[in-house]
């Protein structure tokens, strides 16, 4: 039946409440053998995805989920997308088509990236319901049966048996990964691992949300290191900068909350609330008042305006809504150990709000904001206003054949195998809170930007063929700590999940393990399907010829063009543009001096923004003939867009003329590339 929803309930969760969703029928049974082509594990945003693009190209699909809804993140409060610096054109394929989707439930034909959770959430109903993907909640995997390096059925704990050719852990904790016996790691690396100058302990007090010039005394008596530590200070040593070391970023809930009061449900202290186990906030608040800093609540966390008068609401500073440090059994732990940590973050927030909204310490203006925001009756409606899904920044990451590194992230590497795109500063946020000198620091935070989207290696998806060869992970992929905490974001989750997904079916129809899909024919089926896969600026045994803008030799510039950098992305110092004048009389030619005959993939960049034209003329000309491609310059701005793949000569008998006839907005000419050993695309 399509769309149907399986719901096996856990009593020990749920104390035996049935709830009911729209459009969702909930059937309750006896054990249960279910076969289908491909299994997902995971109801998260990219779980979706996968099950969807699965289902859409003929496959039978059973979705596993470990909650009763989907969305993970993207339908739990993280209404305020993190597209990066660089807009959102990179995100196409089925993210693109997610987002627009919720931009019509809002009345628009546009991408909506700001959303209220129900929203997220209906959109995902819709999409499963309308491929046909039949959903099974609140699933806990129990054991994985192999034979060999073939997944060939998982267990659930109410014994349930899901029998399929191919999986893909779609889950933030990579448990059925771990399960099939595939080498992972958790924590940082040393930086001398993989060569990364970001990865490791870092130096306490560096990065973001620090204690900077506001000293705090961490001793339950002041001056007393004797007395102990107050609570939310760790008593370990921050260890050695550049080490590795197991731990994790902090984890938080994203808050959707409301200030109207038809709205509002109070947010009530929790259990057992004790105001001195935030006295670590309290002096932190007095000494920012000493040195009169600014007091508002959106000093003490990041609040995001959401429609209908909602919040997205995130960390920030020193002392905020992560949970610092108390995570670090949460990869590993059983489901039991993450529920307990589950419900000890949702304690420390409603207490930490509590606080706010209450202590005397805490300045008015501080208090009246707190006080005029609650949960929301129409958001989490079975759980009490309070998101499902707790932020799971990091986890388990796969160790593959290949690792997507700090080199990945900043564009150094060549990516043959590219299967979308990835655009988020290096974005770690903090792993320890400890005593440094006699204060209290944070140690972890890294935020360090990127030059432009970056490819995302297929490989990165897919085990080490010893180990597993039925099994594709989009989310707690082959990565290390710092190239992870670029990938981790729910639009990459979902761009991925797609060519996962894909990359399953392949392997079904062609009759071969997830390492051997023919690459290329995977790279095309998803432009087909509107990705963008986009290629690495890396010149690897140069064999990347590429021509700027800015280049003496071999740029000829005709007509008015003018020199900026006020976009993003662009290759070299600088890019030109055509100031939207001088219409079909301007145009950049770039003729290489190629090393040898053969065939070469031709690539252009640009910086993307509404005012671009969107019907660029480029012509790739060749002895005896000329090929002309159109461009859309308001997307895919700051990658490497592939033109076409054609023979050429040796020498400089060829060239790339991007010019700006019969356009009627600005045009821009900064870089192109021919290569030799990229993307084979058909």
């Amino acid at each position: 039946m399509p769309g149907l929803i399986h719901n096996h309930l856990r009593t020990r969760l749920l104390a035996g409440v049935l709830f009911s969703l729209t459009m969702i029928s909930v059937r309750l049974g006896a054990v249960q053998e279910i076969t289908t082509d491909v299994c997902v594990y995971g109801g998260t945003s990219g779980g979706v995805i996968a099950a969807v693009q699965a289902a859409r190209m003929g496959k039978s699909v059973a979705l596993v989920v470990v909650n009763n809804h989907l969305g993970g993140m993207t339908s739990s409060g993280l209404g305020e997308t993190d597209v990066g610096s660089f807009g959102n054109s990179y995100i196409q394929g089925m993210a693109r088509e997610f987002y627009t989707r919720v931009g019509r439930k809002y009345g628009t034909g546009a991408a909506a990236f700001k959303f209220e959770p129900h929203v997220a959430e209906a959109v995902f109903n819709d999409m499963v319901q309308q491929a046909g993907v039949t959903v099974y909640t609140n699933e806990y995997l129990a054991s994985v049966t192999k034979s060999s390096a073939q997944i060939i059925l998982i267990t659930m704990g109410n014994g349930n048996i899901f029998r399929a050719r191919m999986y893909i852990d779609a889950s933030y904790e990579g448990d059925l990964m771990a399960r099939a016996g595939v080498s992972y790691t958790i924590g940082r690396e040393s930086k001398n691992q993989y060569g990364e100058s970001l990865n490791g302990v870092r130096i306490p007090d560096t990065g973001g949300h620090q204690f900077g010039s506001v000293k705090v005394d961490p001793y339950v008596v002041p001056n007393t290191p004797a007395s102990g530590l107050l609570p939310l200070v760790q008593a370990a040593a921050p260890g050695t900068a550049g080490t590795a070391d197991q731990r994790v970023q902090a984890y938080n809930f994203r808050m959707c909350l409301t200030a109207s009061i038809t709205n509002r449900l109070p947010i009530t202290a929790p259990t057992n609330y004790d105001a001195a186990r935030y006295e670590l906030l309290g002096r932190y608040i007095q000494a920012q008042v000493a040195q009169g800093k600014p007091q508002t609540l959106g000093a003490y966390m990041t609040i995001s305006t959401m429609p209908n008068g909602k919040t997205d609401i995130n960390n920030k500073g020193a002392i905020s809504t992560d949970f610092i440090g108390q995570n670090y059994n949460y990869p590993e732990g059983d489901y039991d150990t993450r529920q307990q940590i589950w419900e000890a973050h949702k304690n420390y927030t409603r207490g930490l709000f509590y606080f706010l909204a209450t202590d005397p310490r805490v300045p008015a203006a501080v208090q009246q904001k707190m006080n005029s925001y609650g949960l929301c009756k129409d958001e989490f409606a079975d759980n009490g206003g309070w998101p499902y899904q707790l932020y799971v920044r990091e986890s388990r990451r796969m160790v593959s054949d290949y690792v997507l590194t700090q080199s990945n992230c900043l564009g150094q590497i060549a990516v043959p195998d590219s299967i979308g795109l990835a655009a988020y500063t290096m974005d770690s946020h903090n792993c320890q809170r400890c005593v440094v000198n006699g204060y209290a620091e944070n140690e972890g935070d890294t935020e360090v930007a990127i030059a432009s989207p970056y490819s995302i290696p297929y490989r990165v998806l897919t085990p080490k063929s010893a180990e597993c060869n039925n099994l594709l992970v989009p989310w707690c992929i082959s990565a290390s700590h710092i190239g992870y905490a670029s990938f981790r974001m729910e639009p990459v989750f979902m761009i991925v999940a797609q060519a996962a997904g894909t990359a399953a079916c392949m392997a079904i129809d062609d009759g071969v393990t997830v390492q051997n899909i023919n690459v290329g024919k995977l790279q095309a089926k998803l432009l087909a399907d509107r990705q963008s896969i986009g290629t690495s600026a890396a010149n690897t045994n140069n064999k990347m010829i590429i021509l700027d803008d800015t280049d003496t030799t071999g740029v000829q510039i005709i007509g008015s063009w003018t020199s900026s950098a006020a976009t993003a992305g662009y290759y070299g110092s600088d890019y030109r543009h055509d100031g939207n004048t001088n219409k079909g009389l301007d145009s950049v030619i770039f003729t290489p001096s190629l090393p040898q005959a053969g065939s070469y993939q031709v690539f252009a960049r640009w910086t993307a923004n509404a005012n671009r034209a969107t019907n660029v003329p480029i012509d790739i000309i060749c002895p005896g003939h000329t090929n002309t491609v159109f461009v859309n310059q308001t997307q895919h701005g700051g990658q490497w867009v592939w033109l076409m793949t054609t023979n050429f000569n040796a020498g400089s008998s060829a060239s790339v003329r991007i010019r700006n006839t019969g356009t009627t907005d600005y045009v821009v000419a900064d870089a192109v590339a021919f290569a030799t050993n990229n993307v084979s695309l058909p």
